[in-house]
């Protein structure tokens, strides 16, 4: 394998991939996804939801950054 395909190398190059497409995307959200989630909720008016997966947290995540300008 070359360094180039090593992802070692590169390790963010899987930052990209679609959440659907990730193979632990309907496991519980992590704390720190939980933790921020719920941050984000409070800054943009909306209930928090406990119950998302991995995924849908890291969709919802990107929703909130988008409407409440953080992230950016």
């Amino acid at each position: 394998m070359s360094e180039t395909e090593n992802p070692k190398t590169h390790p963010t190059s899987n930052a990209e991939k679609d959440p659907d497409d990730w193979t632990t995307g309907d496991e519980t959200m992590t704390g720190a996804q939980a933790s921020y989630l719920k941050t984000l909720s409070e800054e943009a008016g909306e209930t928090f939801d406990e119950s998302l997966t991995k995924a849908e947290a890291s969709k919802k995540i990107d929703e909130l950054q988008d409407k409440t300008g953080r992230g950016k």
